[in-house]
């Protein structure tokens, strides 16, 4: 499916609510109700939500009726770029473009891919494409449970990851070493439509630190996708990963919304998501244009 096409379905089927026999409503790959949709996060000791696909997910779809449901204030990030909501916000998508040969020939990042791969040679790796509805969230648990306790991400957050992948394939690449050590996993899913692959998460051994096992990981996964004829590897938001600027070719706006009381606590601390992320002026401004 073509860039412009995307752009062509945005506001008709990316946007369209569907309410489910459980009560529970879908848009897109998402599925909430009242209960699950928003995960409690904090700034310092201010509490604010973001919904249940924020932390591992690519493209988060929004509708009115999500919106108005929502406990305030409310931050949705990455709203897929042909959606008519959404403002864009500081950070931004690191693309990868697997397909262009001048990627993989550019003479600093060939060098230094070479490298990598001679510091890792000695890995064994394997890749498996699971359909999404599969797995579980213990069997997620099982592949990134260590990192997302390192990160912060809620147990919601993971239970939306699982529920973004009923209709998806993922990709769960693994390295062990020469003892038998599983020295990474990594797992994105597959966006055929998009002709992307989206780097989800990847859990790796400390004890195999200095073989560099996610950036190694990150280039098997961008080998993956070029040999898969996939156009792109979507690294995730860059700002705070100086580590992507070696695969990154390109950058794509992420697109956010900010729901608040402009009295609230969150809006009156500078450092808040609120400011470093949007300004005053698009709070709660729903529509991309206008």
């Amino acid at each position: 499916m073509s860039d412009s096409h995307l752009n062509q379905l945005g506001a008709q089927e990316f946007n369209e609510e569907l309410a489910l026999e459980d009560g529970s409503k879908r848009v897109g790959y998402q599925t909430w109700n009242q209960d699950n949709l928003c995960v409690e996060s904090y700034h310092e000791d201010i509490l604010y939500y973001t919904s249940r696909w924020d932390a591992l997910c690519p493209y988060i779809d929004v509708t009115p009726e999500m919106l108005e449901m929502a406990a305030k204030p409310f931050i949705v990030y990455a709203v897929p770029p042909e959606s008519p909501y959404g403002v864009p916000i500081n950070d931004k998508y690191g693309l990868v473009d697997v397909a262009a040969e001048d990627f993989w020939t550019e003479p600093r990042r060939q060098r230094k891919f070479k490298e990598l791969e001679k510091l890792c040679k000695r890995l064994t790796v394997t890749e498996s494409v699971v359909a999404g509805h599969t797995l579980t969230v213990e069997d997620v648990y099982e592949m990134g449970g260590v990192h997302f306790e390192a990160y912060f991400i809620h147990p919601e957050e993971v239970a939306g990851f699982v529920d973004y992948i009923q209709n998806l394939d993922v990709l769960i690449i693994r390295a062990f070493s020469e003892e038998g050590d599983l020295v990474l996993t990594d797992v994105s899913i597959l966006l055929p439509e998009r002709k992307q692959v989206y780097g989800s998460f990847c859990q790796w051994n400390p004890l195999y630190k200095n073989r560099s096992p996610g950036i190694f990981a990150c280039l098997l996964a961008s080998k993956w996708a070029a040999k898969n004829g996939y156009h792109c590897y979507n690294l995730g938001p860059v700002d705070d990963y100086g580590y992507k600027a070696l695969f990154v070719t390109r950058f794509e706006p992420i697109f956010a919304l900010a729901m608040t009381d402009e009295n609230h606590p969150l809006a009156l601390d500078t450092s808040s998501p609120l400011h470093t992320d949007f300004t005053p002026e698009v709070w709660n401004k729903v529509d991309r244009q206008g």
